[in-house]
């Protein structure tokens, strides 16, 4: 059972009751909290090693340290070193953000040395993979984006970035609005780009265009 299905249940979980110990309120704020979508309990069943983490209204604020390799360095000694320096930094959660090297042997490596929530962004490696197999980003399915988030939970990711504010009518705002600057995430861009490239071929992208003549 989830979190969500437990507070929905007007259950408290052990994660609540030591979450809302680090955070010195009730558990029962930590659990209605959970069930209103205002609060997220993170931590990996297959992540044990850590404590549980709750992020959200009426909470602390937490502090997000990234790190991660790049096609011009992959020195996996380097990234733990990152973890080390993040831990003693006081940060809340670590984010790896690879995209050089083996992208799954790091993230094991990162997990095992952190004592720290860890996050990833899916798309990232879903990206790597496209071209790796010779294929343009935009061939992407959505069973790649898929498996690829399997497996990150696989390995004990406890939380993932992903772009569900990149649809076809926020790019259609983004487009007639004439915005200064581009979209500045590297994961939204890929969708964006993904959702120009693909709309045509999927008859649920009508909209898409709709919207853009009508306005």
């Amino acid at each position: 059972m989830t979190q969500l299905e437990m507070a929905r249940k007007n259950k408290i979980s052990e994660e609540m009751e030591i979450c809302a110990k680090h955070e010195g309120v009730e558990p029962e704020f930590i659990r209605k909290g959970v069930e209103d979508g205002n609060i997220v309990v993170i931590r990996n069943k297959k992540h044990e090693s850590i404590s549980p983490l709750a992020i959200g209204k009426g909470l602390k604020t937490k502090v997000n340290a990234n790190i991660g390799t790049s096609k011009d360095r992959t020195d996996v000694d380097q990234e733990l070193k990152k973890v080390r320096v993040s831990v003693a930094a006081g940060a809340d959660t670590l984010m790896d953000l690879s995209t050089g090297g083996d992208i799954r042997a790091i993230r094991k490596a990162i997990i095992k040395e952190s004592s720290l929530v860890i996050g990833t962004v899916p798309i990232y490696q879903a990206a790597v993979q496209m071209l790796d197999s010779k294929k343009a980003i935009v061939e992407m399915t959505a069973e790649d984006m898929f498996g690829v988030i399997e497996e990150n939970g696989e390995d004990g990711v406890d939380f993932v970035t992903v772009h569900c504010g990149i649809t076809k009518k926020s790019i259609g705002c983004l487009e007639i609005g004439g915005r200064h600057l581009g979209i500045v995430s590297r994961g939204g861009s890929f969708l964006a780009n993904w959702i120009r490239c693909n709309k045509r071929e999927n008859p649920l992208y009508e909209q898409y265009d709709k919207f853009r003549l009508k306005n």
